[in-house]
């Protein structure tokens, strides 16, 4: 698909900040998306991620700050002025008409020539591999097909700028992960299309992202890479919701740390010697048995996930988590054993614990939005 849309790609946030009754709900957000980069934003319910797609696509108004798409300021533009492409989690497709209907909707309601239209729409169901059903009404089509032609709606105005709001969760875990596919496949095929992509799956946001910016409190917390957040979080909020983590509090000495009265060495980390700090491993680089930084516990609880181990170990009143590769014989509640880590596996961060998001994280699938 060509380009040609209204809107420039890329898309800046300088300083939102939204307000309703008083209440702020996206707080100073400062955040570019490069033109062809797809963005997700992740976070809790609540943390100002859908406010601030809300005001890309201007359904809500700053009370302070301004919103750009490529080189223009589109704060006071309305919705229909600004040439963008949305597709949200319900599909929102109008039951009465025809797939092929539903696809030149937008291209009609912008004046699009009359005769360029069934091209455009041939060209946008192709893209999303909904050609052969053009002549069909939504009621026959699965979850997510509609989906697919929501997306294809989205695509025929040729926009510069996609925002997708959770279009995933109403599908389930199979659809989803066939969904993750085409969407990846419609990134490469669209190269020049910015993407702001709404989510609290960390498994679509690590998977779809080029770059993710992590929300909460209506606040940009942390923004990378998929592979810098996870592999090296700089905050504990980052490291607990991009993935799962051991969180556990040290006093930082020279070259090491101290947990429990145990000293673990570490190759990386920066903190002031006598501090308090919070080391962060992630389940599946701690393994059982004998090594380096050992720290001996009590099993509290085993959970068999196919192809590994979870093990919920106590060391000194801090439950620690383990993934280790389906064992044959699985350790008894109440047994002693010992966990390791390698330093380069152990990340330093600074400063006090902070609240975390939820005591056990997983992937979290449902409506929730934020």
């Amino acid at each position: 698909m060509t380009g040609g849309g209204a809107v420039r790609s890329g898309i800046r946030f300088d300083q939102v900040t939204v307000a309703y009754g008083g209440n702020v709900v996206l707080d100073r957000l400062d955040l570019t998306v490069e033109p062809g980069e797809v963005m997700a934003l992740l976070g809790p319910s609540g943390s100002g991620k859908t406010t601030a797609l809300r005001a890309v696509a201007g359904f809500v108004r700053p009370a302070s700050g301004r919103v750009h798409l490529g080189d223009r300021d589109v704060t006071a533009l309305p919705p229909h002025k600004r040439g963008i492409g949305m597709v949200v989690q319900q599909y929102a497709l109008f039951p009465h008409m025809r797939v092929r209907e539903n696809v030149d909707f937008g291209l009609k309601a912008r004046k699009v020539h009359k005769s360029e239209i069934p091209g455009r729409v041939t060209e946008a169901l192709e893209l999303v591999g909904m050609g052969a059903y053009a002549e069909r009404y939504p009621r026959e089509l699965s979850g997510g097909q509609q989906q697919r032609v929501a997306i294809a709606r989205a695509l025929a105005i040729r926009p510069g700028v996609l925002l997708l709001d959770e279009p995933l969760s109403a599908l389930d875990a199979r659809l989803r992960s066939g969904m993750l596919a085409e969407l990846a496949r419609l990134h490469r095929e669209l190269p020049n299309v910015s993407i702001l992509y709404v989510t609290h799956d960390q498994v679509e946001a690590l998977t779809l992202a080029d770059r993710i910016a992590v929300m909460d409190k209506a606040r940009l917390q942390d923004c990378g890479t998929p592979q810098e957040l996870y592999r090296r979080p700089r905050t504990e909020f980052t490291a607990s919701f991009v993935g799962n983590a051991n969180l556990l509090p040290v006093t930082v000495g020279s070259g090491s740390v101290t947990f429990a009265g145990k000293r673990l060495e570490l190759s990386t980390g920066e903190a002031a010697e006598g501090s308090t700090a919070t080391l962060c491993v992630r389940p599946h680089l701690v393994g059982l048995g004998e090594g380096p930084n050992a720290l001996t516990g009590t099993v509290a609880e085993v959970q068999w996930r196919g192809s590994t181990h979870r093990l919920y170990v106590d060391v000194d009143g801090h439950r620690l988590k383990a993934d280790v590769r389906e064992l044959r014989e699985t350790p008894a509640l109440g047994e002693d054993v010992t966990l390791h880590f390698a330093p380069e596996d152990a990340v330093l961060l600074p400063g006090v614990r902070q609240a975390r998001p939820a005591p056990e994280r997983e992937t979290v699938t449902g409506g929730a939005r934020g």
